[in-house]
């Protein structure tokens, strides 16, 4: 007989590095996306490389900052009128989330995953050819008065508590490192083991090349749903009525996830923090790092095709069109940030962050589903999570005794 193949579900960052890695011990591996790899969430991201990042999005005290952020209709946070009942369970979990004690918890497994994202990708992208496309820059997280620097102490705390690296700089030695920050940027911090991807796309898309060179396959499917077959398989459903049976499959299908799992009686509280950017061409400015700006919430990426900058949070579902108001106010926002940058040619982009409440995804197989690997709800950290994530899901389907405590990311912690 014929050994079915492995399906996986979802050909971004994190359903590549599955596959990728799967396939690596030998498995048949069959990807299914509706896009091709990398087209969606993939495309767009900050591309942040980030193996201390371990504070969670939800702080104490988060819940009263929210009206605050919610009366600028274009600042970092807004929820559509229409959606708010809908995406108002997942902001009360969310709200749970920021308890002292949870959210300690959450960070140790924030750490746990983000830690080993170099050691994950360098396989990958030896095969592959890509490590061009990997920086190990560091980052700057920068402030305009010492007073919001010195707000920020106790996060930095959660990152240092956890061994991550990180430097007071101000001054001169700030200047030194980015010299085309504004002045009115006095303070900041060095995180100098973190990075970036380049052009995450083409990251995405190189990796998938490899696979299939490497004897993967890759279908452009949509898939419609799963359910359950004969003698313990899983039938994947494809648009169009077509079936394919499987022992085991991998959801990695971001914000696209739920449906999928749910006639399985998967309940994950999964939500979309819709997320733009601006990516500005001829800009005049090349940053040396990446440069986050925590009062704004956004990020500037030097990529290969320009100045990225991302950011901002919108609650409005999978369907609703995009607001490129939102994008556009990245672009004042970074004439602050750099003083001589060119904003007149630019590309905008609209994606959907696959989101849980915790901050931490749902990597491992649902209770009374052993064929089924659920390896999604990154958040804000796909990139980073991504390769990790690959490694702990072979770890998993092969039974073997996981690289990682997988307890932190369990599906059926909801």
């Amino acid at each position: 007989m014929t050994a079915r193949p492995v399906v996986v579900v979802g050909a971004g960052i994190v359903g590549v590095s599955c596959a990728s890695y799967l396939r690596r011990e030998g498995h048949e591996v069959l990807l299914l996306d509706r896009d091709g790899p990398g087209e969606g969430t993939s495309m767009g991201n900050a591309g942040a490389l980030s193996p201390g990042s371990c504070i969670p999005i939800a702080m104490p005290g988060v819940f009263g900052k929210i009206p605050g952020w919610l009366s600028d209709p274009e600042g970092p946070l807004t929820i559509r009128p229409a959606y708010f009942l809908r995406v108002f369970p997942w902001l009360v979990r969310f709200t749970l989330a920021a308890r002292p004690a949870r959210v300690a918890k959450i960070a140790d497994g924030l750490r746990a995953l983000h830690r080993h994202v170099y050691d994950c990708y360098a396989p990958l992208v030896s095969n592959a050819g890509c490590g061009d496309l990997i920086h190990r820059s560091g980052t700057l997280n920068v402030y305009r008065s010492r007073k919001a620097f010195e707000s920020s102490r106790s996060d930095w705390k959660i990152r240092t508590d956890r061994g991550g690296e990180c430097r007071p700089v101000q001054g001169g030695e700030l200047r030194e490192i980015e010299p085309a920050l504004a002045p009115e940027f006095t303070h900041a911090m060095l995180i100098p083991d973190h990075g970036y991807v380049s052009n995450p796309y083409r990251l995405v898309q190189v990796l998938a090349a490899q696979f299939v060179a490497d004897g993967g396959r890759i279908e452009k499917q949509s898939v419609r749903t799963l359910a359950r077959g004969p003698s313990g398989t899983l039938r994947v459903v494809l648009e169009g009525g077509r079936e394919i049976e499987a022992d085991r499959v991998v959801v990695a299908a971001g914000a696209w996830s739920t449906p999928l799992v749910a006639p399985l009686g998967v309940r994950i509280p999964l939500e979309t923090q819709r997320g733009y950017h601006v990516t500005i061409q001829d800009a005049g400015v090349t940053p040396r790092v990446p440069v986050a700006v925590s009062e704004g919430k956004y990020y500037a990426t030097p990529m290969e095709g320009g100045l990225r900058v991302a950011g901002t949070v919108e609650f409005a579902g999978l369907e609703a069109p995009p607001n490129f108001r939102r994008a556009r106010r990245l672009l004042e926002q970074v004439r602050e940030l750099y003083p001589a940058v060119r904003t007149e040619k630019f590309t905008e982009w609209m994606g959907h962050r696959p989101c849980l409440p915790d901050s931490l995804p749902a990597i491992g197989s649902p209770r009374g589903l052993p064929g089924l690997v659920v390896a999604y709800g990154h958040g804000h950290n796909g990139m980073t999570s991504g390769p990790v994530t690959g490694r702990l899901v072979a770890d998993l389907v092969a039974g073997r005794r996981p690289f990682i405590d997988p307890s932190p990311y369990s599906p059926d912690r909801f």
